[in-house]
């Protein structure tokens, strides 16, 4: 059997067909071996007789196979793989190419607090726009412009809005720095690593973890308060280890001891990202208010808290109980016999958040609640944009891809 060649005419390669390579690509979308193997099978005996086949049409196939087989979930995978997809080619500022990535796309759209969904319509909507087109190699800025086109004509001048500063903060080269607070189990951990993945910031720290050092470099017995939960810190404190339970501004005397205690080292953890100048996420139960007031000033960085809440009461229940299960050495049992306190927490930290003017999330569904912190960095970006859209995307930089 001669060999069929795939033709890719956007990066002018010329590849013999080869089921193997369609075979990992179908099991990485969900297959089994035997029925990837099978499907790529049929589609070698289906182009068996042709010398050439592009990309394109090969990919069709696929498609239509796997839709007349009803994998549906595996066809969704497919389609937004890259295997086999249309290369265009992305050239920035420096004349520089690089592939356009459907899923960075999206990503970036997502940074701007648009759904996962629209986001996908709009980026699979672009890709196809330029292969219908032709358009195998595109500018940056009119791929930045073409987005925010696209994303006017479907969901707004919002939308688009968002997308442009968002863009345009990308060309500034300011890192941002995030501080999310909240009370014990209300998904500070699972939002941070989200955020970090959508924004592409690698630096992320906990103030869990900078406590749990301090622990290890100051002995129990010279700073007992820095050895137990936030919420118990009270009983720690001078005099106070007999007093009566349900005493909440003990509690909340107790939880800022420890806090002042930590904001030594966030502050630390801030000013070195000040200083090298790269973006940074720190979240924890000590990151109160006043920590906002307590960095320096001369800095260009943007400085966006946020404080996250769960506001029913059953549901933050539920998510400590299921701290138990994806941490059993967290105990679930032991922060539910606490929840009184750790309920009087959240309402001191939500009380002086709405004082102090930081915005307040609510964690009801975590990709609800990340779409609005996306929407409230943007808007913290936008009070120092003065851009037009004409400059913004004049600015040729693959940071718009």
């Amino acid at each position: 059997m001669a060999k069929v060649i795939i033709v890719d005419s956007s990066e002018g390669t010329r590849i013999p067909f080869l089921r193997g390579i369609l075979t990992r690509s179908l099991s990485e979308a969900g297959l089994t071996f035997e029925q990837a193997y099978k499907l790529a099978s049929n589609v070698r005996d289906e182009i068996s007789n042709e010398a050439e086949v592009t990309t394109l049409s090969l990919r069709q196939r696929v498609s239509k196979l796997l839709k007349k087989m009803e994998f549906s979930e595996v066809l969704e995978n497919y389609e937004n793989s890259d295997w086999g997809r249309v290369t265009i080619q992305v050239r920035d500022h420096q004349g520089q190419t690089n592939p356009f990535s459907i899923s960075d796309h999206q990503r970036c759209l997502e940074s701007t607090g648009l759904s996962a969904e629209k986001s996908a319509s709009i980026s699979q909507e672009i890709y196809q726009q330029l292969i219908d087109d032709g358009r195998y190699k595109i500018d940056s800025n009119d791929l930045g412009m073409l987005t925010y086109s696209e994303l006017k004509n479907n969901f707004g001048a919002e939308a688009a809005r968002r997308y442009m500063v968002w863009v345009d903060y990308t060309h500034s080269g300011r890192p941002l720095i995030l501080l999310f607070g909240g009370t014990t189990g209300c998904g500070k951990s699972t939002i941070a690593t989200e955020v970090a993945h959508r924004l592409g910031i690698v630096r992320t720290q906990s103030t869990d973890m900078l406590r749990e050092v301090m622990r290890m470099m100051i002995p129990e017995r010279l700073l007992p308060i820095l050895h137990t939960s936030s919420f118990n810190a009270w009983r720690l404190l001078p005099g106070q280890s007999e007093q009566p339970e349900g005493n909440e501004s003990l509690m909340i005397s107790g939880y800022l001891n420890q806090t002042e205690l930590l904001s030594v080292p966030c502050e630390a953890v801030i000013q070195r990202a000040l200083r090298e100048r790269v973006s940074l996420i720190l979240e924890g139960i000590h990151v109160h208010p006043s920590l906002v007031g307590k960095i320096s000033d001369n800095s260009d960085a943007v400085i966006v808290p946020i404080m996250l809440a769960v506001i029913k009461p059953d549901q933050l229940k539920r998510q400590l109980s299921g701290r138990g299960i994806s941490a059993p050495a967290r105990g679930s049992q032991n922060y539910l016999s606490e929840f009184d306190s750790i309920w009087s927490l959240q309402s001191f930290l939500l009380s002086e958040s709405d004082l102090s003017g930081i915005p307040i999330i609510n964690n009801d569904d975590k990709d609800k609640a990340t779409n609005r912190i996306m929407r409230t960095i943007i808007d913290a970006l936008s009070e120092n944009c003065d851009a037009s859209v004409k400059s913004v995307f004049a600015q040729q930089s693959d940071k718009t891809v």
